[in-house]
């Protein structure tokens, strides 16, 4: 997957948005969600279909290297 930048909301802007790059699609039997990048923090992201709209958890969904 070629990473690419976009648009989130942000859970420690309190759900404003900012730019984002999605790096890599996780396929899970739940839900499928997104490893992206948020100001140098890696972390995860899920994207809502019925309003087409990332949303990144860079408070809870950090992924550590």
């Amino acid at each position: 997957m070629t990473p690419y930048k976009t648009q989130a909301h942000i859970n420690s802007l309190g759900g404003k948005t900012d730019e984002i790059t999605v790096l890599e699609k996780i396929e899970d039997a739940r839900q499928p969600y997104y490893i992206v990048e948020y100001r140098g923090v890696r972390c995860t992201a899920i994207f809502n279909w019925y309003n087409c709209t990332y949303y990144a958890d860079d408070v809870y969904g950090r992924i550590s290297a």
